[in-house]
C-alpha cells in the first residue's frame, strides 16, 4: 500500500443507470497490487464512450456492482507486485478497470512505459483509441500507401487517431463529420478532404475526388445507415472495417453488393486481443511509440476536466459536443 495513504477519492456506482443519476463520489480503500501487477497513482484519465455504456450496464463486459468506472489512465507506479515488470516510480499508461480513482491496479499486458516527452494527459488518451485504429487499419484492413481511406466520425477520438495513422501510412484520407468545427478537427488531424455529412453526400464527394473509383478502405465506428451508404462508394476489392455502432443501430449486410464489388467486411474488437493475442497489443504499442517519436501521431485533446466534474465531462461526450479526446484530471489526495 502506498506509504502514508489509507483512502482515495473514487467515482463509484451501486446500481446501473444513467451516469447523471447513479454516479457517486466516495472515499474508498486503496487497492493492493497482485503479484504480477502494479498500483498506479492516477494523474490523468481518458474518457471513452464505453464508460457510459458500462455505467448503464450495457457494455459487452458487464461490471459487478458496486464498481468504479473508467478503463484508461496514466500515472506513476507506487507499488509493484513481486512478479511485476514495473518498478516504483515508473511513468506508465494503463488500460484496465476502475480508472476513475486516485489509484488503480494496472494489468501488466495493458500497461506501458511512457515515452520521455509524453505528458500524462496525452498518455491517458493514447492507448485504446490509437491501438484500435492501428490494429484496424494495419493488421486487419492492411491499408497501403497511396490508397484512399474514408474515416467516418473523423473528429472523434478514434476518428482522429485513424486519420493520423492513415496519413502516417501514406494513404489519402477523406473524413466525415457533422459541423464546421469538427471538419476543421479532421483537417487538423491530416484529412485531405473533409465532408459535412449533414449537408453533403459523402458518396458523391468520394466519387468526385477518386474519379469514380471509390475508396479502398472505410473505417466505420458509426454503423446504421452510414454503413449501408458506405457500400455504395467503396472501390473494387475494397475493405470496410467495422469497429462500433455509435449510431445505436447494428446494420444488416446486403450480401449481393459485397459479392458484386468483391469487397471485404472486417470486424475489429480490440478487447479480444487482451485474451487471444496479448502480444499483438505489445507489438502495436511499440509501433505507435515509433510513430510518436517521428511526430506522426499526437492526441487532439478537446478539454481537461477536474476530477469532481466527471459527470459534466461525460455529458460533453454523450452529447456529441466534444471533438478528439476528453481528459479527466486525477483527484487530489484524500
Amino acid at each position: 500500500m502506498p506509504i502514508g495513504r489509507e483512502k482515495m477519492l473514487a467515482w463509484q456506482i451501486t446500481q446501473f443507470g444513467k451516469f447523471e443519476d447513479v454516479l457517486q463520489l466516495k472515499s474508498c480503500a486503496l487497492p493492493c497490487a497482485p503479484p504480477e501487477e502494479a498500483v498506479v497513482e492516477v494523474n490523468a484519465i481518458g474518457l471513452n464512450y464505453l464508460d457510459i455504456l458500462a455505467i448503464a450496464g450495457k457494455y459487452q463486459e458487464k461490471g459487478t456492482l458496486p464498481f468504479i468506472p473508467g478503463v484508461e489512465a496514466a500515472g506513476r507506479v507506487v507499488e509493484a507486485g513481486s512478479g511485476s515488470a514495473f518498478q516504483v516510480g515508473d511513468r506508465v499508461m494503463s488500460f484496465g478497470k476502475a480508472a476513475c480513482a486516485g489509484y488503480m491496479v494496472s494489468e501488466q499486458v495493458n500497461t506501458f512505459i511512457l515515452p520521455e516527452d509524453m505528458t500524462y494527459e496525452e498518455a491517458a488518451v493514447f492507448q485504446l483509441t490509437y491501438q484500435t485504429a492501428h490494429m484496424a487499419l494495419v493488421h486487419r484492413a492492411r491499408l497501403q500507401a497511396d490508397e484512399w481511406l474514408l474515416v467516418h466520425a473523423g473528429a472523434g477520438g478514434v476518428g482522429t487517431a485513424a486519420i493520423q495513422i492513415g496519413c502516417a501510412l501514406g494513404a489519402k484520407v477523406v473524413a466525415t463529420a457533422g459541423s464546421d468545427e469538427k471538419l476543421e478537427t479532421c483537417r487538423r488531424a491530416g484529412a485531405e478532404v473533409a465532408v459535412n455529412y449533414r449537408e453533403d453526400s459523402f458518396c458523391k464527394v468520394i466519387q468526385e475526388v477518386t474519379d469514380g473509383r471509390g475508396v479502398d478502405v472505410i473505417f466505420d465506428p458509426v454503423g446504421g445507415s452510414v454503413f449501408e451508404e458506405s457500400t455504395r462508394c467503396i472501390a473494387f476489392e475494397g475493405r470496410i472495417i467495422t469497429i462500433g455502432y455509435a449510431s445505436g443501430i447494428i446494420p444488416s449486410i446486403t450480401l449481393n453488393r459485397i459479392l458484386l464489388k468483391n469487397m471485404d467486411v472486417i470486424g475489429l474488437f480490440w478487447g479480444n486481443y487482451r485474451h487471444h493475442d496479448p502480444q499483438r497489443i505489445e507489438q502495436t504499442q511499440s509501433e505507435l511509440n515509433r510513430l510518436w517519436a517521428a511526430g506522426k501521431v499526437r492526441p487532439i485533446i478537446y478539454r481537461q476536466y477536474a476530477f469532481e466534474d466527471y459527470p459534466e465531462a461525460l455529458a460533453a461526450l454523450s452529447g456529441r459536443k466534444s471533438f478528439g479526446k476528453i481528459v479527466l484530471k486525477g483527484p487530489k489526495v484524500v
